[in-house]
């Protein structure tokens, strides 16, 4: 079933899960702007959607063996982000970049949510006969 996915919806499928796992990232950051030495962190997209589409690097507990593995989205793909100005408590929350950041997320989310659902109409039309 997931090749029948991958082949609809290319890696839309699997960008959607980065994406949320990167907005729910980027919102911990946010609670924790005022948080003394709290590292802000962000999930490196590019790492985490090739590690996503090689199911051969993921060791998988899931019910299905093309699922992803959310564990590898929380360890391996997070990391700490750079920050711009230091400050004095030691804390690396931009508030400013971040909420820019969880912006264009939720963009690339919802584009994404958009192209599944444009394959899925076009499915329905397909079988339906554009009937209904």
């Amino acid at each position: 079933m997931s090749q029948i996915n991958d082949n609809l919806f290319g890696m839309h499928t699997q960008a959607l899960g980065t994406w949320q796992k990167r907005a729910e990232t980027i919102a911990g950051n946010l609670a924790n702007a005022d948080t003394p030495g709290y590292l802000a962190r962000d999930v490196d997209f590019r790492k985490a959607l090739a590690d996503a589409s090689s199911s051969d690097k993921l060791a998988l507990s899931s019910t299905n063996a093309n699922h992803i593995d959310p564990s590898s989205l929380t360890t391996a793909n997070l990391a700490y982000r750079v920050p711009m100005q230091p400050t004095m408590d030691g804390n690396t929350v931009d508030t400013q970049v971040e909420q820019a950041n969880f912006a264009a997320n939720s963009v690339h989310y919802q584009a994404s949510l958009s192209f599944i659902t444009a394959q899925i109409r076009m499915l329905r039309t397909a079988i339906t006969g554009g009937q209904g």
